[in-house]
């Protein structure tokens, strides 16, 4: 058992292995260029599994800068990683059709490109991910949505991931922008944090300042139950966000209901078999005169549920919108909707792209946002 670890470890070391022998021979870097190079695949090596064990430490200050430290080196390691192997394809093409100097030449010139590309994603999706998310618009146009639900509004946020990289000051940038919408509605679409109660609660207390008229929801998603649901859910309800686990609400205005209904996690019956994720049984004994029916789901998979218990929007996070280039490509392996707003049969889904991020502090062509949802009459 001791040695799985070792596995991982040793198969880090040959990456970040494969990166110099495949780029510093290229380079044709001075002997101290040559050393930075090689003290970074060490310093790499050894930061990003300590940022991954650093919950361990009994510091919280130092395990923070540990992993705040790994999880930057994990993103440049990335999007490096990426390069070379996309430089190894175009050189593997190149190589009939060159002669050795120009292929010594162009060996050189995109090794180059690889580390620039590297770095230029790694600082900007930093500067990205630091920034308090954006606000972004979305119409959800609905078939015989009553006059007095048209124009109902739903600020959207989701993937908050609070831990050793996000901290209060976000938390209360997100807050202030969310309130500032003056929406009818807040939802907490899951994975807002990163760590246990003791750690994080102060960092988690402006959730409480979150106001709209209809009041602000909350649905699990995976990361809570890494964390610990029960007491996060405790916390939650004590900030005063109401928490829907397979349960509804129903919020009227002038007259008009909406359901508004709320799943734990898709793979939330994992930890507890009781939170197994049920649509059909948030919506039960829900008044069948409900002009509208909402779903707040962490994982967008749960929309083929959603559609057999007769929802009419689901709105979702779990994505991050792949967070950074190439991994989007890859999401679809996992879920039906990678980001924005998709139709499944009568079901809108919106899949947020998370107002936070997770791992390293990189977004670097999908931009976090903090959604606002408003429901609109559908033509014709």
């Amino acid at each position: 058992m001791r040695r799985r670890p070792l596995v991982p470890l040793l198969l880090l070391a040959l990456l970040h292995l494969y990166i110099v022998l495949r780029l510093l021979p290229a380079l044709s870097l001075a002997p101290l260029g040559a050393t930075v190079v090689i003290a970074w695949a060490v310093a790499s090596v050894v930061l990003i599994p300590a940022a991954l064990f650093s919950r361990s430490m009994t510091n919280r200050a130092t395990a923070d800068r540990v992993a705040f430290a790994g999880l930057f080196m994990a993103g440049y390691f990335s999007s490096l990683l990426v390069a070379t192997v996309l430089r190894d394809i175009a050189l593997l093409i190149a190589m009939p059709f060159l002669s050795t100097p120009t292929f010594e030449s162009l060996s050189e010139i995109t090794a180059w490109i690889a580390v620039g590309l590297a770095t230029f994603a790694t600082l900007a999706g930093f500067l990205n991910a630091r920034r308090v998310a954006r606000v972004v618009d979305v119409e959800i146009p609905l078939r015989q949505l009553p006059e007095a639900l048209s124009g109902f509004t739903i600020a959207q946020i989701s993937d908050l991931h609070v831990g050793p990289t996000i901290k209060r000051r976000y938390v209360d940038g997100v807050v202030d922008a969310v309130n500032a919408l003056g929406a009818d509605l807040v939802a907490v679409t899951g994975d807002v944090v990163d760590g246990r109660v003791s750690d994080l609660s102060a960092d988690t207390a402006p959730l409480a300042r979150l106001t709209a008229k209809h009041g602000a929801y909350f649905v699990t998603g995976n990361h809570e139950y890494y964390a610990g649901e029960r007491e996060w859910i405790q916390e939650f309800q004590r900030l005063g966000l109401r928490v829907l686990i397979n349960e509804h609400v129903v919020i009227e205005r002038d007259g008009a209901r909406i359901v508004l209904a709320g799943v734990a996690d898709f793979s939330a019956h994992h930890f507890n078999p009781r939170h197994r994720s049920d649509p059909v049984a948030a919506v039960q004994d829900a008044p069948e005169d409900a002009s509208v029916r909402i779903l707040l789901a962490h994982q967008p998979r749960s929309a083929f549920a959603a559609v057999s218990a007769g929802f009419d929007l689901q709105l979702s996070g779990h994505t991050h919108g792949g967070q950074f280039w190439p991994w989007n490509h890859f999401v679809p392996l996992q879920q039906p909707f990678t980001a924005g707003l998709h139709r499944l049969r009568q079901l809108w889904v919106y899949v947020s792209r998370g107002t936070g991020y997770w791992g390293p502090p990189k977004r670097f062509g999908s931009p976090s946002e903090i959604t606002r949802l408003r429901l609109i009459r559908a033509p014709g």
